[in-house]
């Protein structure tokens, strides 16, 4: 067996006898032997190891790693430790509680980031926190076919997982642990979202998304090694899967093929265990005799290239001296080494896990941020939709003030019934002196009558054709420029399917018709009333209201020249009878009165219109305004803590 050392990081690093480690170039796989083709010789049985007759593994049967004095002792958490536990809880309350709009910019890559940030929190930080005892868990994670059951069989020294031509399509991972650890591993602390069972007799699969929990005799008390799902497998799911127990692992062991190294998948979760400077170690499988030394080089350059030129690094060639799902000869003795320096002491797995978990505290540094970022865009593309529907609405309620003041409504059909009434007399023969009321009179009440609803009826037309045109326009506008915003296409139609829309209508014409109902309960109340010419004359006030609607929207403004449709104001003002009956001033109270009274129902329908973007808006999980701040905040409190 070789010397120990320790590199930079305090992390135990095994050398070759009489020879110094070697970091660059094909030295560094020198460090460990590579097999029984091997140049240096095999390792002697450690102290640690308990031969057995007829074991497959080359004399060797039992733990990975010499079952140490005694488990760790667990000591009581300190007042800091309780700080820190709570600092970050509060920062996993934070991200757990974050929300994105599906569809929108940053939402996939903000969920996934929650995920993962969430999960690592969950799964892996705060357990060692809470139990700085727990079991130091080693994942044996890599490509497809690469022989990480035969692997784990192998370091174990017997069958916990099988292997095969199922294992590239199956999600159950397979955890072997001593009896003893194996509570530790429940539902209660470990990854408590995932189900699991415990195996009985021979290493069977689990169900797909279930982990199989192998207790045995043969791990030693503090050390678990963990067989992962195929980072590279054909099932997306699978990926996913692999990488949450490689978020709650202390040490990986990554394994690669020969002929698979190179794939892109493999070097995704490399430079994760880089980025987070996992403990790490890396064996290529299936090496061939030929162009050995070639390939390791290869391998090894990118490694160097990657930031991983640090990492332990071994082969195993390519063999088939494999039975009973283990190894037959010393092929995977150089890694029972390895792993029995690293994991041997409670003291050594401490530096492991330790070194593991400061590179995932200090990933949230960047990773944390980059959630953050990811709010950001939500919360200015949910602030750009929603100024979107403000200036569409706003502009909608400035196009109605100015029609409704500046004439514009009076042409047409409406101009028309204006004039009929107007040029009948109709405006004198609404008043009457009081007591007097002749057959004739009757007679003219009526035909009067026809005349004056027609104008009503213009009145609301009119007004109902404004205000569903310029609604119109608005939605038209909001869903155009909602279309235009990646993920706003979705969010418009949702809004344009919600119940209640398209009875815009029918609701201009039920205001309409209780605003003329007000103006003519004011010209009732008031002004007339209080004038002489009351004691002599009786009055329609009805006629009278739509008189003062025809000078409300600007009757006088346009007979002036001063509105696009002057040429077609014809007739007598009604404004100046208004005055006659009522006076200047109380003419200016009522007018006002009931402008405002028309542009508070006018703008309570476009504010009705906009309610379906508004509560899509609402709706679709934009993250609140204050949750950047409040992640900041999180963020800024572990670097205190820490």
């Amino acid at each position: 067996m070789g010397t120990i050392s320790t590199d930079e990081e305090g992390i135990p690093i095994m050398t070759r006898p009489s020879a110094a480690p070697d970091t660059s170039g094909s030295g560094a796989w020198d460090r460990y032997a590579t097999g029984p083709d091997a140049t240096s010789a095999k390792p002697a049985a450690g102290p640690s190891t308990v031969p057995a007759a007829g074991d497959p593994g080359g004399g060797r049967r039992g733990p990975t790693v010499p079952v140490p004095a005694g488990p760790a002792k667990h000591r009581a958490p300190t007042i800091e430790d309780n700080r820190f536990e709570q600092v970050l809880e509060s920062l996993r309350r934070q991200i757990r509680d974050l929300e994105f709009a599906e569809g929108l910019a940053g939402a996939d890559e903000g969920k996934a980031l929650q995920a993962d940030v969430l999960a690592q929190l969950s799964d892996y930080v705060l357990p060692r926190v809470r139990r700085p005892d727990i079991p130091l868990l080693i994942a044996v994670a890599g490509s497809t076919g690469a022989g990480k059951s035969t692997l784990v069989n192998s370091l174990v020294g017997e069958q916990v997982t099988t292997t095969g031509v199922r294992r590239p399509t199956t999600n159950s991972p397979v955890l072997a642990c001593n009896p003893a650890d194996v509570d530790w591993f429940s539902e209660a602390s470990f990854i408590p979202s995932l189900p699991r069972v415990r195996q009985q007799g021979l290493a069977m699969p689990g169900k797909d998304g279930m982990l199989v929990l192998a207790a045995t005799e043969a791990m030693p008390e503090g050390v678990a090694l963990l067989d992962t799902p195929d980072v590279d497998s054909a099932v997306a799911a699978h990926h996913e899967f692999a990488a949450k127990f490689l978020d709650a692992a202390d040490l990986w062991v990554f394994v690669t093929t020969s002929g698979r190294y190179a794939d892109a998948r493999v070097w995704e979760f490399l430079q994760v265990a880089r980025d987070r400077d996992t403990s790490l170690a890396v064996v290529l499988s299936r090496v061939p005799r030929k162009g050995r030394r070639r390939l390791l080089d290869h391998f090894g350059a990118m490694l160097e290239a990657n930031g991983l030129g640090n990492a332990a690094r071994f082969a195993i060639p390519e063999t088939d001296q494999i039975a009973g799902e283990r190894f037959t000869s010393n092929v995977a003795d150089h890694i029972r080494e390895y792993l029995a320096d690293v994991a041997g002491e409670a003291e050594q797995r401490d530096r492991v896990s330790r070194r593991t978990f400061i590179g995932v505290i200090d990933s949230f540094r960047t990773r944390v941020p980059e959630l953050i970022r990811r709010v950001e865009a939500q919360i200015e593309t949910g602030r750009s939709l929603g100024a979107m529907v403000d200036d569409a609405y706003a502009a909608a309620e400035k196009r109605i003030d100015t029609a409704m003041g500046d004439g514009t409504l009076l042409r047409g059909s409406l101009l028309a019934r204006w004039q009929e009434v107007a040029a009948g007399g109709e405006l004198a023969k609404s008043m009457r002196p009081r007591g007097k009321r002749s057959r004739k009179a009757r007679a003219d009440q009526i035909e009067r009558g026809e005349r004056v609803q027609a104008l009503e009826r213009a009145v609301r037309d009119a007004l109902e054709a404004l205000v569903v045109s310029v609604s119109e326009r608005a939605c038209e506008q909001v869903e155009q420029r909602w279309r235009e915003v990646p993920g706003g296409e979705e969010l418009a139609a949702k809004a344009l399917n919600k119940p209640g829309t398209g009875m815009l209508a029918q609701q201009v014409r039920q205001e309409i018709a209780e605003w003329q109902r007000e103006i003519a309960e004011m010209t009732a109340a008031t002004g007339a009333t209080k004038r002489s010419v009351a004691r002599f004359v009786t009055f329609d006030h009805d006629v009278v209201a739509l008189v003062m609607i025809i000078d409300l929207l600007g009757y006088e403004y346009s007979h002036s020249g001063g509105g696009a449709h002057a040429a077609d104001a014809s007739g007598p003002s009604p404004q100046r009878l208004l005055k006659g009956l009522f006076g200047a001033q109380s003419l200016r109270s009522i007018g006002q009165t009931a402008r405002e009274n028309l542009r508070r129902r006018v703008l309570g329908l476009l504010e009705y219109e906009r309610v379906p973007f508004d509560t899509v808006l609402a709706s679709a999980g934009i993250p609140s305004d204050d949750s950047a701040v409040q992640l900041y905040q999180a963020t800024y409190n572990l670097e205190i803590a820490r």
